[in-house]
């Protein structure tokens, strides 16, 4: 019988209960039927009550000690993420990681693994909302917004909230295949691996302040995805030289005409998706990308998924 792997979650004050449940979920509850693999434990630099996000404080006894009896530790959350972890966390954290304990992260909790440095010279993600903030504090840790989840084996870092069970289950199956993987997935009621990254579940961006010389060609074009618009068109309907345009975009908005109305058709396509039951020809049809082939491929593109996955995603959570 395989040894029981010890998982610690090192929490701290204000604490995410969803986070710090996706690790319990799947590496702390005893399954009818699903051999016992994993023993968790939850502990904090001053034991005591713990204030949660949810409103309600919880009692956690075990201290940093804790971690040192730890094969994996997991990190869910770490708020506010700016504020670097004391030098009496550091330490715990550096002394798993040099005895070979794995460190795993999820969503703001890549931020303690970076300010412990532990995360310099390094792949890693965090919650899409927060990763140009990590890439600003740390400018020596290589941020990926997109994925859910990067994995070296000693180090581990997650996408925000639910792609914190991705990881989790990822890492069921990287220790026991995925058929212990399917099983707990199964129990629940979670597929054992997702599609695509997270850019799939980032809001479109908000529209830009303009100066008001884009601003009505802008509506105009959004008025107007159904039809085959080209630059050229942009440009005339401006009175405008396609170069001019293409300037006054890039100086206003930081991308090209053609990358801007790509991104309005892709921003379309997800709405649709999210909100109707149209087949993916006449929906592509609609925002302009002309068939579900060249649909499936910008979307593909953009997001790193496709339409019918995202559109099973989102139906499926609706």
């Amino acid at each position: 019988m395989a040894a029981v792997h010890r998982v610690v979650a090192l929490v701290r004050p204000p604490q995410s209960t969803f986070e710090l449940g996706c690790a319990a979920e799947v590496f702390g509850i005893e399954r009818a039927e699903v051999a016992v693999r994993y023993a968790f434990g939850v502990c904090t630099e001053q034991p005591g009550p713990v204030a949660t996000l949810a409103g309600y404080d919880m009692l956690v006894t075990d201290g940093l000690t804790a971690l040192d009896r730890a094969d994996t530790v997991v990190i869910p959350g770490w708020l506010p993420p700016e504020v670097a972890p004391s030098p009496a966390v550091v330490r715990a954290l550096r002394r798993a990681h040099e005895r070979g304990a794995r460190l795993v992260s999820i969503c703001s909790g890549a931020f303690a693994l970076a300010h412990a440095g532990l995360l310099d010279g390094r792949r890693a993600t965090t919650h899409w909302a927060r990763a140009g903030q990590l890439a600003d504090l740390f400018p020596t840790v290589e941020v990926d917004p997109d994925v859910l989840y990067v994995d070296h084996g000693d180090l581990a870092t997650s996408a925000g909230a639910g792609a914190g069970i991705d990881l989790c289950l990822h890492l069921v199956r990287t220790d026991h295949g995925a058929g212990y993987a399917a099983q707990v997935a199964r129990s629940m009621v979670m597929p054992p691996h997702r599609e695509g990254g997270q850019l799939q579940f980032a809001a479109p961006p908000h529209p830009v302040q303009m100066d008001g010389s884009l601003a009505l060609l802008l509506e105009w074009a959004t008025a107007r995805l159904d039809e085959p618009l080209t630059v050229d068109e942009l440009a005339a309907q401006q009175g405008l030289s396609a170069r001019t345009l293409a300037r006054r975009f890039a100086d206003q908005l930081g991308v090209s005409p053609g990358q801007w109305l790509l991104a309005q058709r892709i921003a379309a396509a997800r709405e649709l998706l999210e909100s109707t039951d149209l087949p993916l020809d006449a929906l592509a049809r609609r925002v302009g990308l002309s068939s579900a082939t060249n649909l499936r491929r910008r979307f593909l593109r953009a997001l790193g998924t496709t339409p019918g996955a995202y559109r099973r995603a989102f139906r499926a959570g609706a």
